[in-house]
C-alpha cells in the first residue's frame, strides 16, 4: 500500500504511530482534496509529517465546528480542552498514545517544530467557540495568524529551505494566510450557517453590506450588487497576500517546490472561479474540477519526479 511505503520511507516503525499517521492521512484525504493532491507531489518520506500536521489541525477544527451534531457549545469547549491536554502531555513527554495526537507529537519532535505554533493554533480554535464575527481586518488577522499562518510555519521545517529558515518564514506564513482567506471567501455561506462571518465588518459596511444582508442572500439563494463589490474587495486582498507569498516557493528545497507551487495554483484558481461566478458564493460552493486539478498537478508531478531523481 502507498501509505505503508510512505511510513517505511519516513522510518516510522512503531505500530501505534503508524496507525496515528494513517488516521491523519485519512483526515487529509477526506477533508482537504486540493491540499491532499498537492501532498502527493512531496517525497514519500515527507508526506506522513505533512499529513500529521494537517490531520491534527482538521481534527481540532472539527471538534469546534461540528455545530449540527447535537453537542452544546460547552461540550465543544470541553472537547477542545481535551485536545489541548492531550497535545500538551504528548509534547511534554515526547510521545503520545492518542490515535491522532501521537503522529503530530512525533512530527514535532522529528522536525523540532516550535511549540508556540501549536499554542497559537489552539488559541484561534478557542476563538471559534465565542467569536462570531470580526470588526476589522486587524481583529481577523489575530485569528488568522493562529488558524493559518502558523500552519505554514509548522510545515516549513518538513519542506526544507535553501535559505536560512527565518528568511523563508514570512512567505510561508503569508501562504497559509492566503489559503485561509481563500477558504473564507469560498465558504461564506457555510460559515453563515454556523453563525460566523469571517469578513471584516467595517469593510463590508463600506459597501453597504452587513450580516443581515448576507443572511438574506443565503436564504434566497441569490446575491446582491453590494455583496459582489464587497467580495471583490476581499478577493483583491487575498490576491495581494498570494503575491507576498510567491517568492517563498523559490526559497524551498527543490524537492518541495512542485508541491507548494501546485497548492499555490490550485487555491488561486478558487479565486478565479469566484470571479467567474460573479461572486455568487452564497447560493453555491465553487469547486476546482477534477480535470482542472489534474491539469495543474500532472506537470508538477513530472517536476517532482525529476527532483526525486536528482
Amino acid at each position: 500500500m502507498s501509505v505503508d511505503r510512505e511510513l517505511d520511507a519516513a522510518d516510522v516503525r512503531d505500530p501505534l504511530l503508524r496507525d496515528a499517521y494513517r488516521r491523519c492521512r485519512e483526515l487529509n484525504a477526506e477533508h482537504g482534496r486540493t491540499y491532499y493532491l498537492a501532498t502527493r507531489l512531496l517525497q514519500r518520506e515527507q508526506r506522513p509529517a505533512v499529513h500529521a500536521l494537517y490531520g491534527f489541525a482538521r481534527w481540532a477544527d472539527d471538534v469546534v465546528d461540528e455545530v449540527h451534531d447535537g453537542r452544546t457549545a460547552r461540550e465543544r469547549a470541553a472537547g477542545l480542552s481535551e485536545v489541548d491536554r492531550a497535545l500538551t502531555a504528548g509534547l511534554d513527554a515526547g510521545r503520545s498514545e492518542h490515535p491522532v495526537v501521537a503522529a503530530v507529537v512525533d512530527t514535532a519532535r522529528r522536525y523540532d517544530i516550535d511549540r508556540a505554533h501549536f499554542t497559537d493554533f489552539l488559541r484561534s480554535m478557542r476563538m471559534d467557540l465565542t467569536v462570531a464575527d470580526y470588526a476589522t481586518y486587524d481583529d481577523l488577522a489575530e485569528y488568522v495568524h493562529g488558524s493559518a499562518a502558523v500552519i505554514g510555519l509548522q510545515v516549513l521545517p518538513v519542506l526544507g529551505t535553501v535559505v536560512p529558515r527565518a528568511e523563508a518564514e514570512p512567505a510561508a506564513a503569508a501562504l497559509g494566510v492566503a489559503f485561509q482567506l481563500t477558504n473564507f471567501l469560498r465558504d461564506v455561506g457555510e460559515d453563515l450557517d454556523r453563525g460566523r462571518v469571517y469578513l471584516p465588518l467595517d469593510e463590508l459596511a463600506a459597501f453597504g453590506v452587513d450580516r443581515e444582508l448576507l443572511e438574506w442572500a443565503r436564504r434566497r439563494d441569490r446575491t446582491d450588487p453590494r455583496v459582489r463589490k464587497a467580495l471583490a474587495h476581499q478577493v483583491a486582498r487575498a490576491r495581494s497576500v498570494y503575491r507576498r507569498a510567491e517568492p517563498g516557493i523559490a526559497m524551498l528545497a527543490p524537492r518541495s517546490r512542485p508541491c507548494v507551487a501546485t497548492a499555490y495554483r490550485l487555491y488561486g484558481r478558487i479565486l478565479d472561479l469566484i470571479e467567474d461566478a460573479d461572486y455568487d458564493v452564497l447560493s453555491r460552493r465553487v469547486v476546482v474540477s477534477t480535470g482542472r486539478r489534474l491539469a495543474i498537478a500532472l506537470p508538477a508531478l513530472a517536476k517532482a519526479a525529476m527532483a526525486r531523481s536528482a
